[in-house]
């Protein structure tokens, strides 16, 4: 039987070649959709590094740049302690679930393993206020005061790349500079497993979370991490507003309750992914018509050939598997050639760990689904109709 299906779809290989080239096609759009999908969804499943149920973030505007001044960080956390749905407050250059970003290329004393490094800077108590867990070393504190390096937590990708084999604890690095002046030097304390700033949709990236403090050097605090007690109601807001403004009433504050921040950032991450399954969808409607229309094209065309072997003795039921069968067998062509040149992705890494082999697989197991129940769906009504015909109106039909 599967002989006698190829050989009819040999003999009408010029019809069945564009059939098979739009097969072809819709199978790569479902899998490019079904791989950024399941991508998305194997980094929602990672850990961010970081909490975000009890945490609140404060955006602070000034006029010009707001100034480093060590006085008014510690009346801002001195005064926000005071109140008693606070537990916890910290300092960092910027909020997390935010689109903001620092990067700068860094390497190691001798010159070598240069990478860019993602880089946010928090105070000491950024770590409790964030419930954020150490893999190895510890925190960064007061300890660390008059260190002849920038003390730094990393994430545990900057601990592989430029420590390969070592203990990452008390090594050093540096910031690559093109100028004369001599480059920042940085000791990792700790290292934690992960940090992503932006959420559970944000690619892994190098991390680093160097010491900042109130009044030392040029770079200031523009955010306020808060850790509140649980219960709090979103009413605290206008209390935690009126507070900061006691403090400076000529700063504008952007209270953001990390729950929202985390709902806006996965909702505007999430557009991408969005607008293409609309496409998708479009497409395969399209593919759909398509194929419907061309398989009762050629079941019409196929009614002598139908009529006669009614005759000789073929049930309606015979009729209706050989029309289905030949369209299955057909799409199961075109998805096999699709996946020998999909399988030189993830062979030649081309993509990284966007497409790994288990996000190929999981892509490929789906979009074949979707294109077998596609291909059945176009097949059942043309044929039905075929299987309906009696022999006598088939081998009359001109």
């Amino acid at each position: 039987m599967l002989r006698h299906l190829l050989k009819l779809i040999w003999k009408r290989k010029s019809r069945n070649m564009m059939l098979s080239l739009e097969i072809l096609l819709a199978f790569l759009v479902v899998f490019a959709i079904a791989a950024f999908g399941l991508r998305h969804y194997q980094l929602y499943q990672l850990p961010t590094g970081h909490e975000w149920r009890k945490q609140w973030s404060v955006s602070m505007r000034a006029a010009k740049d707001l100034p480093n001044d060590a006085a008014i960080f510690d009346n801002l956390g001195r005064s926000l302690l005071a109140l008693p749905e606070v537990e916890a407050v910290a300092f960092s250059w910027f909020g997390t679930y935010e689109m903001s970003r620092w990067t700068e290329e860094y390497t190691l004393p001798d010159g070598s393993s240069q990478i860019t490094i993602d880089g946010l800077g928090v105070s000491d108590d950024y770590f409790r206020t964030m419930d954020m867990k150490l893999a190895a070393g510890r925190w960064f504190s007061r300890a660390d005061d008059g260190a002849d390096a920038t003390p730094v937590i990393v994430n545990q990708l900057v601990a592989d790349k430029l420590f390969p084999g070592k203990n990452p604890i008390g090594q050093l690095y540096i910031a690559k500079q093109a100028g004369k002046e001599a480059p920042k030097r940085y000791r990792v304390t700790g290292v934690v497993a992960q940090f992503r700033a932006q959420g559970e949709l944000q690619e892994p990236v190098y991390m680093m979370l160097p010491r900042w403090i109130p009044g030392v050097g040029k770079e200031t605090a523009n955010n306020i991490m808060l850790k509140l007690r649980p219960g709090t109601p979103r009413t605290f807001e206008t209390r935690l507003n009126a507070r900061l403004k006691q403090v400076r009433g000529d700063w504008n504050y952007i209270v953001t309750p990390l729950p929202d921040g985390r709902k806006s950032m996965l909702g505007t991450q999430m557009i991408p992914l969005t607008i293409l399954s609309v496409i998708a969808a479009f497409l395969l409607v399209m593919v759909a018509f398509g194929l419907f229309g061309v398989l009762w094209q050629n079941t019409t065309q196929r009614i002598p050939e139908i009529g006669l072997r009614r005759a000789l003795g073929a049930s309606a039921g015979d009729i209706y598997r050989q029309i289905v069968a030949e369209q299955m067998l057909l799409s199961s062509g075109a998805m096999a050639v699709a996946l020998v040149l999909l399988v030189q992705l993830p062979l030649t890494g081309v993509f990284g760990e966007n497409l790994d082999w288990t996000v190929f697989f999981m892509a490929s197991v789906l979009s074949a689904g979707v294109i077998c129940l596609l291909s059945l769906l176009c097949s059942l009504y043309p044929g039905w109709r075929a299987a309906r015909l009696s022999p006598t109106q088939a081998l009359h039909y001109e």
